[in-house]
């Protein structure tokens, strides 16, 4: 690039070296993230007079880094956009949940109302 060009578009790179890449934004569904790291334990509701959730283990999985996770069936991957977060690939390919406070979830059903089913992050579970 010859001094003249270089000098014509200095401003230019200036402005998007101070900019910077900023959040990783999802078209529409909000930011991205991902769940903290550890087991999640899945469980149906229970009733006033036994238990207050009904263990569902083969609905378990662990977080194991960034969106990847596993279950006994095999690894796969999630995607998290703002409060949903989808699996993508693996065991639980398909599977939707909506995700609040910390690591709390909840499946959601194929018309998007929220299910009985939840999963809950197992204390101390993580790194």
């Amino acid at each position: 690039m010859n001094p003249v060009t270089l000098a014509r578009r200095a401003p230019l790179l200036v402005a998007a070296a101070l900019i910077g890449p900023g959040p990783a934004l999802a078209a529409p569904g909000g930011p991205l993230g991902t769940l903290p790291l550890g087991k999640y334990r899945c469980e149906l509701p229970g009733d006033a007079e036994g238990l207050a959730g009904i263990a569902q283990p083969a609905e378990d999985f662990a977080v194991i880094h960034g969106s990847g996770y596993t279950t006994l069936a095999g690894r796969g991957v999630y995607l998290m956009t703002g409060s949903r977060v989808e699996f993508t690939s693996g065991p639980l390919r398909g599977v939707v949940y909506s995700h609040s406070g910390r690591a709390f979830l909840r499946r959601l059903s194929p018309d998007g109302s929220e299910g009985p089913l939840r999963c809950v992050r197992a204390p101390n579970s993580g790194r």
